[in-house]
């Protein structure tokens, strides 16, 4: 018989609906249930695509004998940290603080009341039943022992995160960025691209960080690394050559062997690091990337009404990574008389070269293209050729069993995807590009918000809605404004400011100026958390602190602008210690430094001149304009020609009315306002 998460609409959820164990979903009913029992519960965490959390259910959770145990002394909840990622970051701290590790599968044992006891991520059947049977001896003979500690506990997820309350600096200066760059720059991989270690991950904000640092610093040496990095990436089977997209990380150093799940989060993210790379550097591997991974979104991960699904399973027919690999017969026969070249493109061997005899994960040389050269090819020839040998090979590999598809529709993993698809247009100029994102962006207004205006977390279901956390709203924010400055419709900066007006009067704490993680207006539980540091997604302060500065200069807004100063100058301290965590934050004091530009566009060919400033590398700005007075800004300088003003530092230039005038500009702005 299916157990109590059979009416869930998360597919987490549903995957365990018919496990022998009793599970609940988070609900006030299954809290109140072990309170009224005095049950410990067990709160298990995880997402669809999770190769883990598969393992430990096929293992655990569909073992009726460990079902048993569970049923009889515990209350067990089964959560989708993609679903509540505000019910996870409270029991990922306490794992952490428990362990110093984290991950999913995420098990917490938690008292009657949920806060926790004990946790860890991956139990063996043994361990797991072991590890029960102890903690509920423990809370029979010497409850205590277990008050004690969740007590202890919950002050250490209360504390978490927190910093006291800095003086905004007069001046931040280059040292302050060379203090963060270089110890972080030691962790550099010179010989396989990214970091020092095992396994890796992209961390797209960081080396969006780089890029811009190495562009605006002049630092020749860390643009080469970045692009390397880049270059290092896109070669290795973290990339799907054939159906485009990467995995969530490399299980090795060499990018090569990829966890094999998709995440849209991740790849709205690449995106939009490869499109800015590409502007900064046309290497047409970039552009093969962008082109395919939006390919692969446009194909497998939106909806007939333009939502984009959150994840790829890693596992088909209960294998991970069978969907993706290829034995070399497969090639051949696909192939035919193409097979040689690409059995030496893709890098692949009779032997295979993955874990499985014969199974090859398709990869290439970081040069591999010079194969093109030796084979007769131009650039051209060659990107047309590969076009259509992946074709042939992605037709093929669609009739395999494919890999779970979890459909939730989140709304801040949208945002950014529509952002992804608008950086993608302003560097490639596809019309079409623009059209799915502006049909996303008419999703969310009409499908993600409550009858009274409220942002949701996911679309209205029959289950209860949950509203939006601080990142649902600070991705929105930052996609509406991404989306205004390729149409200059002022609209989508209304809907940002009046988002960014909620934000601030639900989420904002004065005492500890930074936002809160959930809404003054929701129910918390054991706390309510703040969200700091950068990860594989950017902490949504940082992503809130960069929007306010942009609406702040846009609508003449100096308390936005405060806001988002004084939340900077209280992390700041803490960057230098560890650049990874804080890359998004140290974007904002790039900006600081070496300046933010606000680039006014007017007249009647105002995106046609957009159009051509965006092809000049320039990352450090705004772009406002059009034909109507309608941002202070614009005020004064609508005319019947076509101009472009040039603001920093609350200074406007003259205008001027064509690219090489503009770049003369910004070289002079950048000459005369040296930092120091």
């Amino acid at each position: 018989m299916a157990n109590h998460l059979q009416h869930e609409t998360s597919p987490y959820l549903k995957q365990h609906q018919n496990n022998p164990v009793l599970w609940y979903p988070w609900s006030g009913e299954a809290l109140a249930k072990a309170k009224e029992e005095n049950k410990l519960i067990i709160v298990s965490i995880g997402y669809s695509a999770c190769h883990w959390c598969h393992v430990m259910e096929r293992e655990s959770f569909e073992n009726e004998e460990v079902a048993q145990v569970m049923n009889h002394h515990f209350i067990s909840i089964k959560v989708d940290r993609e679903e509540r990622p505000d019910i996870d970051q409270i029991y990922m701290t306490a794992v952490q603080l428990m362990t110093n590790s984290g991950g999913w599968p995420l098990n917490c044992i938690c008292l009657p009341d949920g806060r926790p006891i004990y946790g860890g991520t991956y139990f063996r059947p043994n361990d797991w039943v072991n590890v029960l049977n102890q903690i509920q001896a423990l809370w029979k003979n010497e409850p205590n022992v277990a008050l004690t500690y969740a007590e202890k506990l919950t002050h250490g997820i209360k504390e978490s995160e927190k910093f006291p309350i800095s003086r905004i600096p007069d001046v931040y200066t280059k040292q302050d960025l060379l203090d963060i760059v270089k110890p972080w720059q030691n962790t550099f991989d010179k010989k396989l691209g990214g970091y020092q270690r095992s396994p890796k991950f992209p961390l797209p904000n960081n080396w969006l960080f780089f890029l811009r640092y190495g562009h605006l610093a002049k630092d020749q040496a860390i643009l080469d690394h970045t692009h390397f990095t880049l270059k290092s990436m896109a070669s290795g089977g973290i990339y799907d050559h054939i159906g485009g997209g990467f995995a969530r990380y490399a299980v090795d150093a060499y990018w090569h062997v990829p966890h094999f799940e998709k995440m849209l989060y991740d790849n709205a993210q690449l995106v939009s690091l490869y499109a800015e790379a590409y502007n900064h550097k046309a290497d047409p591997v970039y552009k093969r990337v962008v082109l395919g991974t939006l390919e692969w979104v446009s194909r497998e991960m939106t909806s007939v009404d333009g939502a984009f699904y959150c994840a790829l399973d890693a596992d088909s027919e209960g294998v991970e990574g069978k969907f993706y690999t290829f034995q070399i017969e497969e090639i051949k026969e696909v192939l035919q008389e193409d097979a040689a070249l690409f059995i030496n493109y893709f890098s692949l061997t009779s032997s295979g070269n993955w874990e499985e005899e014969g199974t090859n994960i398709l990869k290439t040389a970081i040069d591999a293209d010079k194969l093109a050269e030796k084979a007769g090819f131009d650039a051209k020839e060659w990107e047309k050729y590969l076009e259509e040998i992946k074709g042939k090979l992605l037709s093929y590999r669609s009739r395999r069993v494919r890999p779970g598809l979890d459909n939730k529709i989140l709304t801040a993993w949208n945002a950014m995807m529509l952002k992804a698809f608008v950086d993608a247009y302003r560097v490639f100029g596809d019309q079409t590009y623009l059209t799915i994102a502006q049909k996303n962006a008419i999703f969310i207004e009409e499908n993600l918000f409550s009858p009274n205006g409220v942002l949701l977390h996911q679309p209205n279901s029959h289950l209860e809605p949950i509203e939006a956390f601080l990142d649902d709203y600070a991705f929105t924010i930052e996609a509406f404004i991404s989306l205004y400055e390729v149409t200059f419709e002022k609209k989508w900066l209304d809907k940002a400011i009046n988002l960014a007006d909620y934000v601030l009067n639900n989420f904002y704490d004065d005492k500890a100026a930074a936002f809160y993680y959930t809404s003054k207006e929701v129910a918390s539980f054991i706390t309510r958390k703040f969200e700091i540091m950068d990860n594989v997604i950017p902490a949504s302060n940082s992503v809130m602190i960069h929007q306010l500065h942009k609406l702040g200069l846009l609508f003449d807004k100096p308390s936005y602008i405060h806001v988002s100063a004084q939340i900077l100058a209280n992390v700041f301290p803490q960057i230098k210690s560890y650049g990874s965590a804080y890359s998004n934050w140290s974007i904002r004091l790039l900006e600081e430094v070496y300046g933010f530009y606000e680039i006014a566009i007017t007249g009647e060919n105002s995106s046609l001149l957009r159009k051509t400033i965006d092809q000049y590398y320039l990352p450090n700005k705004v772009l406002l304009g059009g034909k109507m007075e309608n941002l202070p800004l614009l005020s004064g300088r609508i005319t019947g020609n076509d101009l472009i003003y040039v603001c920093k530092n609350n200074t406007c230039s003259l205008p001027v009315d064509n690219l090489e005038h503009f770049k003369k500009l910004i070289f002079e702005q950048e000459t005369k306002n040296k930092v120091p």
